[in-house]
């Protein structure tokens, strides 16, 4: 149970290690407002270090936001990108509506696409 996260650089088919992850709580109607909850860099496995983002008991109703930080990524991978970057930072806004579920969510990237869903 809880929320936790992984991605995949689907260019070098590899976990995304050093990317750098920014989790939000968002208020308001559209997500507006955000808290940020804390940032972190993915290990080798392309997942936060510290394990799941929230564990069971601390997940709460609402929306979040995951902000991963695509370009300086594949910058220090050494991949030449154009200026201005067709990706940037990649923001995920998503809702927890039962906490008793898990919430896994993924993104699998590239310089030039990506996509998401909810993993188990």
């Amino acid at each position: 149970m809880g929320l936790s996260t992984h991605v995949l650089d689907t260019m070098h088919g590899t976990p995304a290690a050093g990317m750098t992850v920014e989790l939000y709580v968002t208020h308001g109607a559209r997500g507006e407002e955000a808290t940020l909850v804390k940032r972190f860099a993915l290990n080798a496995d392309g997942r936060n270090p510290d394990g799941p983002l929230y564990d069971n008991t601390s997940l709460k109703v609402g929306t979040y936001r995951l902000v991963f930080d695509v370009a300086a990524y594949f910058k220090a991978r050494g991949v030449a990108l154009p200026e201005p970057n067709f990706l940037n930072r990649v923001s995920l806004d998503f809702g927890v509506a039962h906490v008793n579920e898990h919430y896994h969510v993924p993104l699998l990237v590239s310089p030039w696409s990506y996509s998401t869903y909810r993993g188990s």
